[in-house]
């Protein structure tokens, strides 16, 4: 019972808790990045590759 009491009211718990769900936001908010980045990417490569056939390149 001292240990669950202890438990609860140290704030290590928490604050690993907090620091887990930040770098959980953050690898999200970068994989969304990354991945908008790309479609762009490739959206600007296939439009390059059309107007060279286009143009006979």
């Amino acid at each position: 019972m001292q240990f669950l009491k202890n438990f609860l009211i140290e704030e290590d718990g928490p604050t690993a808790v907090e620091y887990a769900v930040m770098l959980a936001a953050i690898i999200i908010v970068c994989l969304a990045a990354i991945g908008a980045v790309g479609t762009n990417t490739n959206a600007l490569f296939e439009n390059a590759t059309t107007e060279m056939h286009n143009h006979g390149m």
